[in-house]
């Protein structure tokens, strides 16, 4: 089983909002709103307090503390934004992408290993789990084909069908 990074990545800066200091995030969760959700976050390793928060379509608008002016708010754009596993609560059954890349992918019918998973790729009609082995396959991450996912075990347990 690999280890779990305490900290993953939230999202990244991307410009600068108004004059007091806000800042614009393009956010790396499944909506903005989740991002919103959080209270702090890391940047180059330091705690930052998220004063307030809102969308503003696929994007995030945000005040931090000790960020007063567009001049703190400039040294900050392009910064990558991470946050503290324990402060996010996931639904029951879901996982972060991140612990997902390097799981064994396994055939459910079998238990043959049929690759690693290497990437997950978010498209907007959904995830799909990008493995390699033999060869690459791309499998939608939907309970047609996904039978499981265990990470404290090291697996994803797939339903392939005939042509995967």
């Amino acid at each position: 089983m690999k280890e779990k990074s305490k900290y993953l990545e939230a999202g990244k800066i991307v410009n600068t909002h108004g004059v007091r200091g806000e800042i614009k995030i393009e956010p790396w969760f499944d909506t903005p709103e989740a991002f919103c959700r959080l209270k702090r976050i890391f940047i180059d390793g330091k705690e930052v307090k998220i004063l307030r928060s809102r969308p503003q379509g696929h994007m995030v608008i945000a005040a931090l503390e000790g960020v007063a002016d567009i001049d703190g708010a400039i040294r900050l754009k392009n910064k990558v934004l991470l946050f503290d596993r324990a402060d996010v609560k996931l639904p029951e059954g879901e996982n972060f992408i991140s612990d997902l890349i390097g799981l064994d992918a396994v055939d459910d019918e079998t238990g043959e290993k049929i690759g690693i998973i290497s990437d997950v790729l978010t498209l907007p009609a959904g995830n799909i789990y990008e493995i390699k082995g033999d060869r690459e396959i791309l499998i939608p991450a939907v309970s047609q084909f996904v039978v499981s996912a265990d990470v404290e075990s090291g697996a994803v347990r797939f339903r392939l069908i005939e042509g995967m």
